[in-house]
Parts: structure tokens; sequence; C-alpha cells
């Protein structure tokens, strides 16, 4: 670069939600210590609080049968509903929490009329 140069990059929402997006898939094998060719992703928003979720499940079963994520589990709801996993996704150690499918899907139930408020 040229002295006295500032190179700059400014990005709207959805390109930052791209970003976000991306760099968690790019990473997701050393960040949730699955292979990423096995689990299938969800993930939301929250531009109001500034927090984002990704969820990653198996996405097949011992038979080869797809699991979908039940529909009961709402990543908007959970965004709101579960606490920070992590401080930092740069430092070491785990940065995620399982939860099991029953207790997402009691977590969106309990937290359905709490939802948008």
């Amino acid at each position: 670069m040229k002295e006295k140069t500032v190179r700059v990059i400014k990005i709207g929402k959805e390109a930052l939600y791209e970003f976000l997006y991306e760099n968690i898939i790019s990473q997701e094998e050393s960040l949730l210590q699955v292979p990423a060719t096995e689990v299938m992703n969800s993930f939301a928003m929250d531009w109001e609080r500034g927090e984002f979720i990704f969820m990653a499940h198996q996405a097949e079963d011992a038979d080869g049968e797809w699991i979908p994520l039940p529909k009961e589990i709402l990543p908007e709801t959970l965004l709101k509903a579960l606490p920070e996993t992590a401080d930092s996704l740069l430092g070491r150690g785990k940065v995620y929490r399982d939860y099991s499918f029953e207790e997402l899907k009691e977590l969106c139930g309990e937290n359905e009329d709490n939802d948008g408020k």
C-alpha cells in the first residue's frame, strides 16, 4: 500500500451476516468438533441485541435417513432463551454447549409467549 493511504471495507447487515455465517461454516470442524459433512446447520441473528446463534446437529441416523431439526426448535427463540456459550471464538477451549432436541423444544415452548417482547 502507499504511505498515508487507508484501505476501507464497509458492509451492510446482509454482508455482515453472510461474513459471520461463512466464517463459522469454514471453521465449523474446529469450533464445534464435528465433521462438517456430517451435520446440518441452523442459525439466526438478532440485530437489535447484536447476537448470533449457530447450531449443528447430526444430519443422518445410523440407517442413512435424514434427521431434520424438529419444527418446534426455533433458532430465533433460542437466540433469546439461551446463554452465551463463549466470550470469544478466538480463544482456546470449548466454545459450544450440547443440548438435546427435547431440551431445546422445551425452551422454545417456554419462551414462545415471550417471543418478540
